[in-house]
């Protein structure tokens, strides 16, 4: 028996579970949603979230790459 009332056609969360928001961009790093974007997903349409997923590949070029971290301290100490 088929229970047809759990199967919805709707677009997935592109969610990766790393959940890291930018401090200045306010986009998470991990799928480029806006925290307003993540809190309002289960209620948007389904064309609204197409909509976004649309955008999300140009958003990831958007921020730039952290500079610090331990990586970068141990280079400058190395000079």
């Amino acid at each position: 028996m088929s229970d047809d009332v759990w199967k919805r056609a709707e677009i997935e969360s592109p969610c990766i579970k790393i959940c890291v928001i930018h401090p200045e961009s306010r986009l998470c790093t991990g799928c480029w949603r806006s925290i307003d974007e993540i809190g309002a997903w289960s209620k948007m349409s389904p064309e609204v979230r197409r909509a976004v997923m649309e955008e999300l590949p140009a958003r990831a070029s958007t921020l730039s790459k952290r500079r610090g971290g331990r990586t970068a301290r141990l280079a400058r100490s190395s000079e």
